[in-house]
């Protein structure tokens, strides 16, 4: 089998690479189990400092995979493993992140991206709703940057990204924004990092205790939908959804 999400270890960072090029580390049911796994296998390591999670090709991840896409509560579940880890998680972008992959970055507790990278909540385009992706993002994020975002469906690149809180530092080489990060993580005493995480992690969890159910049934409901059948498909055969004035 193939593998998607590649390891490897550096002076106590672990980096997970999500490797998924032929739908562009779209969210499939396969890597978001892979990931979950390799979460898990790392995330308690007493020799891992930080997780830093990355990519191949020029996306960091398309959203939700149409084709093959997971359970709702399988993404929920993966989004509250990536906060309740005990080690910090860093996101290291340089390429592009549409829909369910934002969810991700929001779930990370520190996220960098090249100035070439580009942002979109597409989901508004093919018939349904940011909704499971909500739990991290709505917390973390600008208010009514995230209301214009979310209802229009608009591109935007990663000056905007950081400014609204989306991303924490953007810049034309993501390593040298990353390299003091991981510099002061690793003269970082473990358990007093975990503790910090914890107490900046606390109402991103509230939000998961409060509306996890609700937001999973809404997706569901909203993925099942004649709108959103008829909203991906045009998006697979690459048409104009009949709603577009």
């Amino acid at each position: 089998m193939t593998t998607l999400v590649h390891t490897a270890h550096e002076r106590g960072i672990t980096t997970l690479t999500l490797d998924s090029p032929h739908n562009r580390n779209a969210l499939s049911a396969a890597l978001v189990r892979e990931l979950a796994a390799a979460l898990e296998q790392n995330g308690e390591d007493d020799h891992v400092r930080a997780i830093v999670l990355t990519h191949t090709g020029t996306t960091f991840s398309a959203g939700a995979d149409l084709r093959d896409p997971p359970p709702p509560e399988a993404l929920v579940a993966l989004l509250r493993q990536i906060i309740e880890l005990p080690s910090p998680v860093l996101a290291r972008v340089t390429g592009h992140v549409r829909a369910g992959g934002l969810g991700l970055l929001a779930a990370c507790d520190i996220t960098a991206a090249s100035t070439e990278s580009t942002f979109a909540f597409t989901e508004v385009r093919i018939g349904v709703a940011p909704a499971v992706i909500s739990l991290p993002l709505i917390p973390r994020t600008d208010p009514r940057a995230l209301a214009r975002h979310y209802l229009t469906g608009e591109r935007f690149d990663a000056a905007e990204a950081a400014r609204i809180g989306l991303l924490t530092a953007a810049g034309d080489d993501v390593d040298a924004v990353l390299a003091p990060v991981l510099d002061g993580l690793r003269k970082s005493e473990p358990q007093a990092l975990t503790e910090t995480k914890q107490l900046l992690t606390a109402k991103v969890l509230e939000a998961f205790d409060r509306d996890a159910d609700a937001l999973t049934a809404l997706s569901t409901r909203l993925f099942s939908s004649p709108q959103a059948r008829e909203g991906m498909t045009a998006f697979l055969e690459r048409r104009d959804p009949p709603w577009l004035l």
